[in-house]
């Protein structure tokens, strides 16, 4: 919005609106990616803490934590009178993302029956999305309230964080949490509500067990780097690293931007994110469908190859079309639109959802907290770095920007075709025995 600009990026402001700036450097500006990537470095570091939490308070504290650093942020971000004011707003929101990230998709899995994990997780994904359409939508209804519809757009997160923050105020936590936190009788009962059966001994058993295990066995954070750990290890890092260098998140922040390069206006662009987004929302919930019925590999493979295509086309239409002065033509522009919307309507049905589902069922009890820790901070580190350096990269990668995310697809899916198991419908008590069996993981057992 540009009262927002005007307030805070004056100098944004005026090379956007300069004719003679490079249509790829119009956004270059290290506090405008600060004021992105910052929620995510803290983010980061916060999610160190809350594997603490998660662990010894229970996943339910943990998000209820998340919800009210929400609030808080909400607020803050809402009244920001300085741009120091505006990133605080934004470093208590990362907080509260850090805590939730840690233990949402943990306790979706664990109160997941196996038959519908894949589909209740990528839940997960599909709320995302959700997310994404209502702020995008109210940044269409505020940006012409001026001067401070920018101020209503960043308060009305408290919605969210207050329904967040209340209904975790009237859900149990999971069974293998009060287990592990020595509340069996009472992870007995919330099991047996959640299964609809009082006939769960077989599960409250193991889970009775693999407590045993995890007490036995002490501290997750070391667990982890035992050998017989390695297959999770390695995936703990590789899977939300593929996620990340595919380009997605950075492109979806930074949507209305790339289509204002394009040529369309501020208006047209937020128009088209929210079609963007109902889209996404569709498709998510196909995948979701998907997953359960043709199993994890599968989507992986098929959604990986789909998004390097259009990776490809869409560097290929920049390259060929727009250079760094001219005016791209409305039918060139409407198909570069075109090619980045088929790029993040493939992967909210592939990699989306599925980079939150495996690493939140392939960790065993004893070292889950720790893996959990890993994945978000590394997802937390790779979005911080790439939403920071990536309007300089465009500036200086230009049309070559995508063609190096299409490289990163290549990679990741071969990746999961040589290295990932399938956990389709495998209870979260045997997948351990996956890697066993595995061609390659096999070695570490």
């Amino acid at each position: 919005m540009d009262d927002f600009l005007l307030k805070f990026f004056p100098s944004v402001y005026r090379k956007k609106n300069d004719a003679r700036t490079d249509n790829y450097c119009k956004f270059d500006s290290q506090l405008l990616t600060l004021f992105t990537s910052s929620l995510y470095f803290a983010g980061l570091f916060a999610s160190l803490f809350a594997s603490k939490v998660t662990r010894d308070y229970g996943r339910r504290m943990s998000i209820l934590a998340g919800g009210l650093f929400f609030l808080l942020g909400s607020v803050v971000d809402g009244l920001a009178q300085s741009l120091w004011m505006l990133l605080v707003g934004r470093i208590i929101l990362g907080i509260g993302l850090g805590f939730t990230n840690q233990a949402v998709p943990l306790y979706l899995s664990e109160m997941s029956p196996p038959t519908l994990r894949g589909t209740l997780t990528t839940m997960f994904q599909l709320a995302i999305g959700i997310g994404g359409v209502s702020a995008f939508f109210v940044n269409y209804k505020t940006q012409d309230i001026v001067p401070w519809g920018w101020r209503l757009s960043l308060s009305l997160a408290f919605v969210p964080a207050l329904l967040i923050t209340i209904g975790f105020l009237l859900l149990p936590d999971s069974p293998s949490s009060l287990i592990q936190r020595g509340k069996s009788s009472e992870g007995l009962s919330v099991l047996q509500r959640i299964r609809g059966t009082d006939d769960v001994h077989e599960e409250f058993n193991y889970l009775l067990k693999a407590t045993e295990d995890y007490k036995s066995i002490g501290n997750p954070w070391r667990n982890i780097l035992k050998t017989e750990y390695r297959p999770q290890l390695v995936m703990a890092f590789a899977i939300p690293f593929f996620q990340q260098v595919t380009g997605i998140n950075i492109i979806t922040f930074y949507l209305p931007i790339l289509i204002q390069t394009l040529g369309f206006s501020s208006n047209s662009s937020l128009y088209t994110t929210i079609i963007l987004g109902v889209i996404s929302l569709v498709v998510t919930t196909i995948g979701a469908l998907c997953i359960d019925k043709y199993g994890r590999k599968r989507v992986f493979l098929l959604g990986g190859s789909i998004m390097m295509l259009f990776l490809v086309l869409t560097g290929g239409l920049l390259n060929w079309k727009l250079k760094s002065h001219n005016e791209l033509s409305k039918g060139y522009g409407i198909l570069g639109v075109i090619l980045m919307l088929a790029f993040v309507t493939s992967f909210s049905w592939s990699w989306g959802p599925l980079a939150w589902l495996i690493p939140s069922e392939i960790f065993p009890l004893e070292i889950r907290s720790a893996g959990q820790s890993i994945n978000v901070c590394v997802i937390m580190l790779f979005i911080s770095i790439t939403g920071q350096v990536f309007l300089s990269m465009l500036c200086h990668f230009k049309a070559g920007l995508f063609y190096f995310f299409g490289g990163w697809v290549f990679v990741m899916t071969v990746f999961t075709r040589l290295f990932l198991p399938e956990t389709k419908g495998v209870p979260l008590e045997e997948v351990s025995k996956l890697w066993r069996s595995h061609p390659f993981w096999k070695r570490y057992y």
